[in-house]
């Protein structure tokens, strides 16, 4: 197959950043070989000398380089978090440091708020020269480690990264080959998930819960029907469940809290997803300087809700752990794994956090304790893209743990103490994130808790149309470990670069078969102009 390849000179420092990125850009490519000739290379520091110059040289850098010290540009300084650049894409944050270019008669990229470009295009001969004023691996290493503030939630900036990158190398006429993150045959994969809090009312006897459940149902909800809210049917409806709460604690009506698990199934019609179960009951856990809340603590014990796993495995559904202490250390993380596993007929157990407590030292806990996959990295206050992508990642801290970041949570659109949107309001926040998802690919990860389906709550009309516009847009609805197991064989899938005696390198592209959708190939032609198409095809297994 012939494509451009990419030539990547890195500082040692970003190796392990490089290979991540693009598993993310799944394109060819490889480090740099002096043996090597490339039509394109992609460069951190001062451009190699060579006897045979690369047609395209991308060179990624916030520091002032040599010949640029005569310049009456502004000096690389230190900008403030969350520092905007805009290209013909969008506009994207930055971490770090950044470099103006104010000289320079150029829109490839601005910095918004001086105005100045961070870009610029120079020829020299043959060669192109693309100098881009910031520093692309330390901003992935920000992006998939710390995350990006709230105020840049609703931004995908990674993926305008891959974006800009993918731009800059098409408009300068050179083809590229690319692996996207789409399972041929669906436009994204739509990964519906449930964290399972507070599955029995009757458990919560005169605890906080109960006591916030009356709050809600009786004050809140005539609250929310002043300000239409809810509909009249919901809000008589939480009344009568409110009503209903003594016979519920004493065991002599219904307790709505507990349908949780045929309902889903309903609801969901055959689509797999994921539940989140606390391993132990009455415990709060801890932080890293000390004890959690206990009204983190859940109430229930895993024997008490036997029924509900047994139904939901019996629909397809898949068990996971929400973990308490996993994600302080290897021990903990063992122990809450091996108490999922003996409720569950898999081996392959994820985890995603309860209250979605995590730090950098996390990942390496949770893979030495036994876990596939974590799904905790997203936001309790507002929806969006922590990690900049709705692709599945490995942190650069493990070797075999992957990341399914989270996108949309039920409470953070809807409490009052985060978001508090009505329906209406939600639909405008979510349908960005489908789009995205439509344009480019990857998992949109969908957290809606247990008890979200029934009374004060009453979210499941919003869950019904955000699951018919997931299924509208074209999604492959999988289960945590199947999004997961999909990027893994994306990630497996190899480009092998041939140098001969003479011309262009080769590429041969390696993947496996198994029962996931197949994963596509696209090429896309070199262009001049915004309007041109990739041809895509899909690959077999070689």
């Amino acid at each position: 197959m012939g494509t451009s390849v990419i030539g990547v000179l890195a500082h040692a420092c970003e190796q392990e950043l490089v290979r991540e990125f693009f598993e993310l850009f799944k394109t060819p490519w490889e480090f740099f070989r002096e043996d090597g000739r490339y039509d394109l290379l992609l460069v951190t520091g001062e451009i190699p000398h060579q006897a045979d110059p690369a047609r395209l040289v991308l060179l990624y850098s916030s520091q002032t380089l040599p010949g640029e010290e005569k310049q009456r540009s502004l000096a690389c300084k230190e900008q403030r978090s969350g520092a905007l650049l805009e290209f013909t894409k969008g506009q994207f944050p930055l971490f770090g440091r950044h470099r103006l270019f104010p000289e320079q008669d150029s829109d490839l990229l601005i910095d918004a708020g001086t105005g100045y470009p961070v870009a610029y295009r120079q020829e020299f001969g043959e060669r192109v020269v693309v100098r881009i004023g910031y520093d692309l691996f330390s901003e992935i290493g920000h992006l998939l480690t710390v995350g990006q503030p709230i105020p840049y939630a609703a931004i995908p900036t990674l993926d305008l990264h891959i974006e800009l990158l993918r731009e800059l190398i098409l408009a300068s006429g050179l083809s590229l080959a690319e692996i996207p993150p789409v399972p041929a045959g669906f436009s994204f994969i739509g990964c519906l998930t449930h964290d399972v809090d507070h599955p029995r009312l009757a458990s919560h006897r005169f605890d906080h819960t109960m006591f916030g459940f009356l709050q809600r149902a009786i004050a809140g909800s005539f609250l929310d029907f002043l300000c239409k809210r809810i509909s009249a049917r919901d809000f008589v409806r939480t009344w009568n469940a409110a009503l209903q709460l003594p016979l519920v604690l004493l065991g002599l009506a219904r307790d709505f809290w507990s349908e949780f698990a045929n309902q889903y199934l309903r609801i969901e019609n055959k689509a797999p997803s994921t539940f989140f179960l606390i391993p132990f009951a009455r415990h709060a856990g801890r932080t890293r300087t000390g004890a959690a809340p206990p009204y983190r603590a859940a109430r229930y014990e895993l024997s008490e809700i036997a029924r509900s796993i047994r139904a939901l495995e019996a629909g397809g559904a898949e068990i996971g752990l929400h973990g308490l202490d996993a994600w302080l250390n290897a021990s903990q993380a063992s122990v809450e794994a091996e108490r999922i596993r003996a409720v569950t007929n898999t081996r392959e157990i994820g985890v995603r956090m309860h209250w979605l407590y995590f730090d950098e030292d996390s990942y390496a806990a949770l893979e030495q304790g036994g876990l596939d996959y974590d799904s905790t990295f997203g936001y309790n206050q507002t929806v969006g893209y922590r990690a900049g992508t709705n692709q599945v990642y490995k942190p650069v801290s493990v070797t075999r743990l992957l990341e399914l970041p989270l996108h949309i949570m039920d409470t953070a659109l809807f409490l009052p103490a985060h978001l508090h949107l009505t329906f209406a309001q939600a639909n405008e926040r979510v349908r960005p994130i489908v789009e995205h998802a439509v344009r480019r690919g990857g998992c949109v990860v969908v957290n809606w808790h247990d008890r979200s389906l029934a009374p004060e709550r009453c979210w499941g009309p919003f869950y019904e149309h955000l699951l018919s516009e997931l299924r509208t847009a074209g999604a492959w609805f999988a289960s945590a470990s199947q999004a997961v197991a999909w990027f893994r064989k994306r990630r497996s899938a190899k480009f092998i670069v041939l140098h001969g005696e003479s011309g262009n390198p080769e590429v041969r592209i390696e993947t496996a078969s198994d029962d996931l959708p197949a994963l596509e190939l696209r090429i896309h032609p070199a262009r001049r102009v915004p309007d041109a198409s990739a041809l895509v095809t899909t690959l077999a297994s070689v």
